[in-house]
């Protein structure tokens, strides 16, 4: 997925604000702090949405900016699915320094983030739990404490409306991602935060991106 335009979401390289290989030319990125990989540390995030959904979108770019941050991630999801490398590798994400752990159920996933999150290694992990958002309220607590003790994220993947109730109230912040088509190439990306424990809901960020063979 080559990202034409970003608003929110700013990439940092060394002292440098970076621009990905498929920003516009020209163009230069804003340093905006609504929704940057940093605010989203020592919280449980829930990043949803159903049919034309944007998820894997924002879920993307998060991974880019937290691997040029230099920070370690790792990637859990069930074992019918998964992202899309080709479109990842295009954004710039290191699928090398990328792990994904495949898991039969909702519970195995969390069980699988509570271990890696215990190791104090991680800066970012992205469980995809798609429609199977069945993670047991311990399971939840514990990793909500050490999202906190080792100032890390962990961010839920869900497939549901956005009418639907969050995962718990341990979730932190939730962000609803939808996609609309531009032309016949370019699609826009909404983030709606539905629930900001921090900030407070109601913000909404556009991401002007390119559409890939695999889409988002």
């Amino acid at each position: 997925m080559a990202v034409v335009e970003r608003v929110g979401l700013g990439l940092l390289m060394g002292k440098q604000w970076a621009r990905s290989i498929s920003v516009v030319p020209g163009q230069r990125v804003q340093k905006r702090e609504e929704l940057p990989w940093v605010d989203l540390r020592g919280r449980l995030t829930e990043i949803s949405g159903l049919g034309n959904s944007s998820v894997l979108t924002l879920a993307s770019l998060l991974v880019l900016e937290a691997q040029m941050r230099g920070e370690p991630v790792a990637w859990i999801t069930n074992r019918d699915t998964s992202f899309y490398p080709p479109d990842m590798a295009e954004m710039g994400v290191d699928l090398r320094a990328l792990p994904v752990i495949r898991c039969p159920d909702g519970r195995s996933m969390a069980r699988a983030a509570d271990r890696l999150a215990r190791t104090g290694a991680f800066g970012l992990l992205i469980v995809d739990l798609g429609a199977r958002g069945d993670v047991p309220l311990p399971l939840q607590t514990r990793l909500a404490g050490l999202a906190r003790g080792h100032d890390m994220a962990i961010v839920f993947l869900t497939e549901k409306t956005q009418e639907a109730p969050s995962l718990s109230s341990l979730i932190s912040l939730r962000v609803g991602a939808t996609r609309r088509s531009s032309d016949e190439v370019k699609f826009s990306c909404y983030f709606t935060a539905l629930k900001d424990k921090r900030f407070g809901p109601g913000w909404v960020k556009e991401v002007v991106c390119h559409g890939p063979p695999g889409l988002c």
